[in-house]
């Protein structure tokens, strides 16, 4: 959680960070603080103390947060692979088409998009009956472990997850993809190789963080959950849900350049600050 609120701090400090690029990794770190906050404060509390419990309001504020969250940023994701895209691809349009009015659209379309879908899911789940006992083997509200509970038809509440958590996977990974297929084709068309590892050094750390998420997302949700693979489930989980969100931070600190001087800049004011 730091080190995306740090990344925030040089995005918002820094004014060579004032860039299409930096404007949507700091909307990315961002999300990802919420994302964490919504699972780790509870999770930790809850192995504090020991006592697992929380209330059914509670536990669907939990899931619409979580799963709104995550829809975000698989939309996120994509926009700044078509970032990407339009920054080698097309480098004589980029700044044309990417102003500020069409970087907040894009922002803006993706926070709407996974809270609007989430808050529809979420919508649906206090028309369920719960009968007891009241237990997940899980270390948060996920849907398939809390919709197990009920009691009720869950035909129309599962489809209509399906529906939604399809558009909000599905299109966006595949426009992912095909972003990055430009971009290897173009790149590769580069004579020089210093050139051609300019260009690939500048949307690394963004490939590599979307192969950990959905990565992840596919372990979890596409995988066949057998009881012999429920605890490597849960193992996954944690890993997007927790560790993704801390591993990212350093993923983009470490892999760019631009990160690295603001962070050092910064490092130089504040001892020079500290001295005076």
């Amino acid at each position: 959680m730091l080190g995306n609120l740090l990344i925030m701090a040089l995005v918002l400090t820094d004014h060579h960070l004032h860039n299409p690029m930096f404007f949507f990794l700091g909307n990315l770190s961002f999300l990802e603080t919420c994302y964490t906050s919504t699972i780790l404060p509870i999770m930790l509390a809850n192995f504090l103390t020991n006592k697992y419990v929380i209330s059914l309001q509670g536990c669907f504020l939990q899931y619409f947060f979580f799963t709104g969250l995550a829809g975000a940023e698989c939309c996120l994701l994509t926009v700044m692979s078509y970032d990407r895209y339009l920054a080698i691809c097309k480098p004589l349009h980029y700044t044309m088409i990417m102003n500020d009015r069409c970087c907040l659209q894009l922002a803006g379309g993706s926070w709407v998009s996974g809270l609007l879908a989430s808050a529809i899911v979420t919508s649906l789940m206090p028309q369920l009956m719960f009968c007891g006992p009241n237990e997940i083997d899980h270390f948060f509200r996920d849907f398939t472990p809390v919709v197990k509970l009920s009691c009720s038809d869950t035909h129309w509440i599962e489809l209509v997850t399906f529906i939604l958590a399809s558009l909000l996977t599905l299109p966006p990974f595949l426009l992912t993809l095909i972003s990055y297929v430009y971009i290897s084709n173009t790149v590769l068309r580069i004579p020089s190789s210093t050139g051609r590892h300019k260009a690939f050094s500048t949307c690394s750390s963004h490939l590599t963080v979307v192969t950990l998420f959905y990565g992840t997302l596919i372990v979890v949700y596409l995988v066949p959950k057998s009881n012999t693979l429920r605890d490597l489930h849960k193992v996954f989980s944690v890993c997007y849900t927790v560790l993704t969100p801390l591993v990212n931070p350093l993923i983009y600190s470490l892999r760019n350049n631009n990160i690295r001087k603001a962070l050092r800049t910064a490092v130089n004011k504040y001892s020079v600050f500290h001295e005076a």
